[in-house]
């Protein structure tokens, strides 16, 4: 039986999960190099910014699945650390404990271990990024109203995998010399949901301290 012996196979072995590709030539793939390019300038106020008359929907969807991308790359060097043992819980310190729960599959949120969550949080972000209707990739296809509540629920899940970075692993990101970039990509995060207003802060608080010194400085 495969499907058996897939799901005894360990995790850490296999890449976390895809990296979600905006097309090449694509107008959010010029949406991707634009915002690439004035990250590099340095200035994360500005990168975040609607660029001049662009859709405020394309520019929130290609932002996701660019942050997805990072966190994804993140916590996939990570996993090793990040076990049913070391986190049967997922937490983001003592205070902020999440169960799971994704409205279809599973209604009524379950409690389990951090790696597992993450993995269901993952693979329900990428479908919904995967899914045409939601996030659709040709050219003049329409965004759906409700995409901005969509894009709401991916980042502030994708939150949860950042504070659980934060609070229960940052010893080995220290290790991994990786402190720097996961800084940087948390407070473009930031500077991201805090421009749209996309994350209400109640969910915010587990890492309230930090968001305050990272952005205090770009006031």
């Amino acid at each position: 039986n495969t499907s058996s012996l897939l799901c005894s196979g360990s995790r850490s072995s296999k890449t976390f999960k895809p990296k979600k590709n905006i097309p090449e030539g694509s107008h959010q793939y010029e949406l991707l190099k634009h915002a690439e390019a004035t990250l590099g300038s340095g200035n994360l106020r500005m990168a975040v910014m609607l660029p001049e008359g662009e859709d405020l929907n394309e520019w929130v969807a290609v932002n996701t699945v660019d942050f997805f991308n990072q966190i994804n790359m993140l916590y996939g060097t990570i996993t090793d650390f990040c076990t049913e043992e070391s986190c049967p819980v997922m937490s983001a310190g003592p205070k902020y404990e999440y169960h799971w729960a994704d409205g279809t599959n599973i209604k009524k949120p379950i409690k389990c271990s951090a790696p597992k969550y993450i993995d269901y949080l993952m693979t329900w972000v990428q479908d919904q990024l995967d899914d045409e209707t939601l996030f659709p990739s040709k050219i003049g296809v329409p965004f759906p109203k409700n995409f901005m509540s969509v894009a709401k629920t991916i980042l502030k899940r994708l939150f949860r995998v950042y504070a659980h970075i934060y609070h229960q692993h940052f010893d080995p990101v220290i290790q991994l010399q990786e402190e720097a970039h996961l800084n940087t990509s948390f407070k473009h995060f930031i500077f991201f949901v805090q421009e749209f207003n996309l994350i209400d802060r109640r969910e915010l608080a587990p890492l309230q301290e930090l968001i305050e010194k990272l952005t205090s400085k770009d006031r």
